[in-house]
C-alpha cells in the first residue's frame, strides 16, 4: 500500500464522517455513539410503515400513538448525558 492510497482512504473516510453524522469518528464517546444508534433506529421505525405497524400491533397501540412515542424517545434515547470529567 502506497502513501497516496492511505491518504485517499483517509480522505474518503473523513468525507463519509462529515456527510453522515452517525458514522462517528475517533472522538465519539460511548454515550454519543449509543445515542446515534438509538436515534437512527427510531427514525427507521417511524420511516418504515410496516415496521411501525408491527410495533403498534405488538404493543396494542394505534400507529399514530407509536409514531408519537418513537418521536418522543428520540429526544433523549439514552437518558441524560453523563457528567463530564475535568482533567
Amino acid at each position: 500500500m502506497q502513501v497516496s492510497d492511505r491518504f485517499n482512504i483517509n480522505s474518503q473516510l473523513e468525507h463519509l464522517q462529515a456527510k453522515h453524522v452517525g458514522t462517528g469518528h475517533s472522538d465519539v464517546n460511548r454515550f454519543e455513539w449509543a445515542v446515534n444508534i438509538q436515534r437512527d433506529s427510531y427514525a427507521s421505525y417511524v420511516g418504515h410503515y410496516p415496521m411501525l405497524a408491527y410495533f403498534a400491533i405488538a404493543e396494542n397501540e394505534s400507529i399514530g400513538r407509536e409514531r408519537y412515542n418513537f418521536m418522543q424517545k428520540m429526544l433523549l434515547p439514552c437518558g441524560l448525558p453523563p457528567e463530564k470529567e475535568d482533567d
